[in-house]
């Protein structure tokens, strides 16, 4: 067994990784790029080497530096985890030449199976089913639209070297697609330093199952049963389940089958993931092969009871694989929910930032790459953790989920709880009836309601929850509860002003009630009750949902169900007021990624004037009116901060 790993990776997977080196007494180098000189998955490392700066092209992407670093440490391997360089072909194959072991397959299987236009056509030799498709992959715009009007649409644009759903676009109409092929072009560059896309058939409403597999040095292939992806958002997933629910025993069986015969077919080695589409009426097609460790692989060991990253290291070492088919049971059900640091209520926008106070839930499996006070850089993946949970039923997997998630805390950090507790509570994702397009379909489902007011209501009682000290509520300080000048017949307890933006909220606190303190805004009526503080957060449940609160420069930092709102007792401009003054600012922090427009170049209302990339996602920014175009302040490349002016529209 190895002696010494170097972690070639960060977040939450190199945080895991480290966690099974340490229980098997294997000591593990972690690299770093500035921006995560302090972040948690340096810790327990034997050494910690900088890589670079922010950008991953700068850092995580440097392969040379890597082993170099490997070799200077004196590692026996390198772990790449997943993302980043996990399934480059070219540094697996300069691993190994350096005479470290690569943890994962080989270079040369990396190469044939991340090539989707060849696995497709390896698979199709095995007697996989697989999805039609235009051809080779190319990262020539006039070559991927041609095989777009040859496959027909409705078609997917899928980059050939990466996995994730980034860069991922359906086109429906013809007009769409220069565009959605030179961004999704762009994307697969970026994010897998190639940009190479394939086409294929869009196969609409289908569910997205994925089996777990396993080869050794010995000859053996195994499978660890299937995982149900289909709850996506814009292909990327969010909520992932094992086993798959609502699926015939006999199509369960020929898909793990089918996925064991392609590994077979290739010789596989280390750990896979076969994922395929399954249709209404069960029919399957291989869509492709991740050759690496799944973000969502926890719920496999969950059903499996087996750490997939020490079967990753043994396999690796030469040793055979620990347990033969016969031997692997599924038990019990498990779910695993992607937090992501991004706005809901803002169509996903990412949201990069400072981290305030971070609390994990006692109840489930936490696999995260933040702590209070951290940082989540704009450079990277918007997922920063995953909540596991594992039970007898599906019912009571996702039972302890939901829970789990409402006693999760984020104060501080715009992520997704909220949705996602949604989204679990919905009907048809407890019965299990979703396929890949249900999250966007019905998007307008999964949306926060009164989160902003209820926010207000509860950031208004504190100051009568004895906390006087840890809050702005005082007598002679803000206008607030405890400024007794504002009583009244309406509100004999006080009342509070509060901004969110632009949006005003007078709330009215009218008298205690045995559950609480009963607030009124608008004419709407919430019972809030405060169950104290701890380490200056303020908790307390509305109704049925759970609320935390901090006081933090100059505003309360809400957190209600999942949501957050931010609470100021001043108005302040917003986002929208500037960009409809002739202010093109960037809606994120992140790295301008084109810039279409000239100096002098008249636009009008709604023509895109930059597009800003942040966590491996493009967003455009619009000019709010007509005009021309007085300044640019960046360039191409150029990192550029949330609320930054690029473009002054005259």
């Amino acid at each position: 067994m190895f002696q010494r790993v170097l972690i070639a990776n960060r977040g939450e997977i190199a945080c895991r990784i480290a966690r099974t080196c340490r229980r098997m007494g294997i000591e593990y180098v972690a690299v770093y790029a500035d921006v995560d000189a302090g972040a948690p998955h340096l810790e327990g490392a034997v050494a910690r080497v900088r890589i670079g700066a922010g950008p991953a092209a700068q850092s995580y992407l440097l392969g040379e530096r890597i082993i170099a670093a490997s070799l200077e440490t004196g590692c026996d391997a390198v772990h790449p985890g997943y993302g980043f360089l996990s399934e480059n072909s070219g540094f697996a194959a300069a691993v190994t030449a350096a005479g470290l072991m690569f943890v994962g397959p080989t270079p040369q299987t990396i190469a044939t199976l991340g090539d989707k236009a060849r696995a497709k056509a390896l698979m199709e030799a095995a007697r996989v089913p697989v999805v039609p498709g235009g051809g080779d992959a190319s990262d020539d715009p006039e070559i991927v639209a041609s095989m777009v009007r040859k496959v027909g649409l409705p078609v997917l644009l899928k980059p050939s070297a990466g996995g994730g759903g980034k860069g991922m676009r359906v086109i429906t109409q013809l007009a769409e697609v220069g565009d959605a092929v030179d961004s999704a072009i762009r994307i697969a560059r970026s994010s897998f330093g190639d940009g190479r896309l394939i086409v294929e058939r869009y196969i609409d409403k289908p569910r997205h199952i994925e089996v777990q597999v396993f080869g050794d040095t010995h000859g053996n292939v195994v499978h660890l049963f299937e995982r149900e992806c289909s709850l996506q958002r814009r292909h990327q997933k969010v909520v992932e389940e094992a086993p798959a629910p609502n699926l015939p025993q006999e199509v369960r069986q020929r898909l793990v089958e089918a996925a064991v015969r392609g590994a077979s077919s290739v010789g596989y080695l280390n750990a896979g993931t076969f994922e395929f589409i399954v249709g209404p009426d069960f029919q399957f097609y291989f869509l492709e092969v991740n050759t690496r460790l799944q973000v969502e692989h926890p719920v496999t060991e969950c059903v499996t009871g087996r750490d997939l990253v020490e079967w990753q290291l043994r396999v690796a070492a030469g040793e055979p694989l620990p347990l033969s088919q016969e031997q692997i049971r599924c038990t019990g059900h498990a779910m695993e929910a992607r937090i992501y640091a991004e706005d809901p209520a803002n169509d996903f926008r990412p949201s990069p930032g400072d981290v305030g106070t971070v609390r994990w839930p006692r109840d489930g499996r936490v696999e995260s790459g933040i702590a209070s006070g951290g940082v989540v850089p704009s450079f990277y993946d918007p997922m920063v953790a995953k909540l596991v949970t594992h039970a007898d039923t599906r019912a009571g997997a996702l039972t302890r989920l939901h829970a789990a998630l409402g006693d999760t805390v984020l104060v501080g950090l715009t992520t997704n709880i909220g949705y996602l507790r949604r989204v679990l509570a919905d009907a048809s994702v407890q019965a299990g009836q979703v396929h890949t397009r249900y999250l966007d379909e019905h998007g307008a489902r999964f949306t926060a309601n009164e989160a902003s007011a209820l926010a207000a209501a509860c950031a208004s009682v504190i100051g009568l929850a004895g906390c006087n000290a840890a809050n702005p509520w005082v007598a002679d300080g803000l206008r607030g509860a405890g400024d007794r000048a504002d009583l009244d017949a309406e509100a004999p307890l006080g009342r509070v002003e509060l901004w969110e933006g632009e949006l005003g909220f007078s709330c009215a606190l009218q008298t205690r009630t045995p559950e609480g303190i009963r607030v009124a805004i608008n004419g709407a009526i919430w019972n809030v009750c405060p169950l104290g503080d701890a380490d200056g957060v303020h908790h307390g449940r509305v109704g049925s949902r759970y609320w935390f609160a901090q006081w933090h420069q100059g505003r309360w930092e809400m957190q209600v169900d999942g949501d957050r709102v931010v609470l100021q007792p001043a108005r302040t401009r917003s986002f929208n007021t500037a960009a409809t003054a002739g202010l093109a600012v960037a809606p994120m922090s992140g790295t301008i990624a084109a810039l279409p427009v000239r100096v002098g170049d008249r636009v009008s209302q709604g023509a895109t004037l930059a597009i800003v990339e942040a966590m491996k996602m493009e967003h455009g920014v619009a000019s709010a009116r007509d005009g021309t175009v007085r300044a640019i302040a960046f360039s191409v490349g150029d990192t550029v901060k949330a609320g930054e002016l690029i473009v002054d529209i005259e």
